[in-house]
């Protein structure tokens, strides 16, 4: 891959993961306020008070039992999806390792863990298993856009050296 379009991609990928951090672990606290914030917090209350460690607990109660605003419900859902389309489609155009579905999908669960586990520890959010699920399964559907464009152009290159040939 051309020098200056591996450089594009990995300031691509520096920009949107200072995005992502931001949304997610300064959502509530701006950076500025951050280093007087530091602190860990190891009362039992605080690890079960808004914290969810039960698997689709939160996407059933946003499908089915809340009692909010359908597009808040789904905003929500599909933000967790859509926040990490990114990661699983910039990142195996980087690194060659990560050009299987197995490892991206290792790959966003590890990043998403990070910033459940950074919200738990700091206080910074609440952790969510679901959250987990959600942004993993995003950067799954991220890659397979990626490769889907990639098979769409493998397609037209493969077309056009065909219809070259016959002329």
């Amino acid at each position: 891959m051309n020098k200056i379009i591996k450089i594009i991609l990995l300031l691509l990928i520096c920009l949107y993961l200072m995005i992502l951090t931001e949304r997610i672990l300064f959502k509530y606290l701006p950076v500025s306020q951050f280093i007087s914030h530091l602190e860990f917090n190891f009362t039992r209350d605080h690890w079960w008070r808004s914290n969810n460690f039960i698997p689709f607990k939160t996407i059933t109660f946003y499908l089915f039992l809340a009692d909010i605003n359908f597009d808040i419900r789904i905003s929500n859902l599909a933000g967790n999806i859509i926040g990490f389309m990114p990661f699983g489609f910039l990142l195996p155009l980087i690194v060659k390792k990560y050009d299987r579905l197995k490892s991206i999908l290792k790959a966003t669960f590890i990043l998403s863990l990070t910033y459940e586990i950074l919200q738990l520890l700091f206080g910074l959010g609440s952790f969510d298993v679901d959250d987990l699920i959600l942004n993993t399964l995003g950067g799954g559907l991220g890659y397979l856009v990626l490769k889907i464009i990639k098979l769409i152009f493998n397609l037209k290159n493969k077309q056009r050296v065909n219809t070259s040939k016959m002329y």
